[in-house]
């Protein structure tokens, strides 16, 4: 007999830690709907989210290097798929909805503006006075309003637990009316993909910098003590490899070392926490995903050496900052030119001002689709 919903939620009271967050305890939907049949409500969460336009538009955004230049750079869709990777693996190992994990992971960047993190500033610097801009802030604001395919509601209507997931920099996320009591961090699971999405992009940020030859290896030897040790790790159990292998292995070494240190290191914060209850996860002051003190001064190394070698690299930062121009330009034109923008932004200007409807508009475009607008609205053919 096939698996119902109801005997996936049992399964998962069997199998999963206490403190986990199951799927049959939700608090549910803005919009109340018939619960799915052969799914969770966190796996039909997950298969709304993937079915998108915004997880589609991900292809066409910026992770570092600005889509386009390099067959084998990342993307935001293909960085998006490897923090949801590691954010099953994680929560498999302590026991934790998994089904949640990867759907907070797979909606984290919904939101995020065309040319990566200086898209992102460029938008918050043009919205100052009109409640600025924040990735994570705009993907909650994806998935409750701006999506639009369902005949009873705006957005995807997804589950109280996932939105709180995607709420990362809210000191306080509102529970639902009547629900008692303040909390102070979400789920275990929300936690989980928060840091799985660090230690993604650090790591193959490493591997994109390799691949477009920003970054070399003898340097990192030197000056990047988690790159050093991963490297001896490799050579120890493998000997001399050819270049494309040996820097595959050293970063699936780091990212190795990453997890399995994030699951000791977590495994023994609940323990010592006393949780009993995701909501007693939810009631403590810190968060309990964490790295180990050793590690976390790893990363901070590894994080600095990117930006001086990387993120400011004029390689990156050139193209980068001619595009944000761009974006630039194309908000301050659409702001005085109400005309040029579709009518869902402009009944959505009544209730939300028209500055934000048209930060909605821009943030939703793919690189490319800015570029093009730039063009046709401009007459220049500039390329980043």
């Amino acid at each position: 007999m096939p698996a119902t919903c109801s005997e996936l939620e049992a399964r998962e009271v069997q199998c999963l830690a206490p403190h986990a967050q199951y799927s049959g305890a939700s608090r549910g939907r803005a919009y109340p709907e018939v619960p799915p049949t052969w799914r969770t409500q966190f796996q039909r969460d997950r298969d709304r989210v993937i079915h998108s336009r915004a997880f589609r538009r991900l292809e066409y955004k910026t992770q570092v290097f600005l889509n386009g230049t390099g067959d084998h750079l990342r993307t935001r869709l293909t960085h998006t798929m490897e923090v949801a990777a590691i954010s099953r693996n994680i929560a498999r190992a302590l026991r934790l909805n998994e089904d949640l994990s990867e759907t907070i992971a797979l909606a984290h960047d919904l939101g995020h503006s065309p040319f990566g993190h200086k898209g992102e500033h460029m938008l918050d610097r043009l919205m100052k006075d009109h409640g600025g801009f924040e990735h994570n802030r705009q993907s909650l604001r994806v998935v409750e309003q701006l999506e639009r395919k369902y005949p009873r509601f705006p957005g995807l209507n997804l589950t109280w637990e996932v939105r709180e997931g995607l709420a990362k920099h809210q000191r306080e996320f509102p529970v639902p009316a009547g629900d008692p009591g303040i909390f102070h961090q979400p789920s275990l699971e929300a936690q989980i993909a928060n840091l799985s999405d660090e230690i993604a992009y650090y790591s193959h940020d490493l591997d994109d910098g390799l691949e477009s030859g920003l970054l070399e290896e003898s340097r990192l030897l030197a000056e990047v003590e988690i790159w050093a040790i991963a490297a001896a790790e490799v050579k120890r159990q493998f000997g001399r490899l050819p270049a494309e292998s040996r820097r595959y292995y050293t970063i699936r070494q780091i990212i190795e070392g990453q997890v399995t240190d994030v699951v000791m290191t977590t495994e023994a914060l609940i323990r010592s926490a006393g949780v009993a209850t995701v909501d007693d996860v939810r009631r403590t002051r810190r968060r309990l995903v964490n790295y180990s003190p050793e590690r976390k001064r790893w990363n901070q190394e590894l994080r600095k050496y990117l930006y001086r070698n990387l993120y400011y690299h004029p390689v990156v930062a050139n193209p980068n900052n001619r595009a944000i121009r761009m974006l630039h330009d194309v908000f301050t034109y659409l702001v005085a030119h109400p005309g040029e923008v579709g009518t869902g932004a402009r009944k959505r200007a009544k209730a939300d001002g028209w500055h934000r409807a048209v930060c909605d508009y821009v943030a939703s475009m793919t690189d490319r689709y800015l570029i093009l607008e730039h063009h046709r609205l401009f007459g220049l053919n500039v390329q980043p």
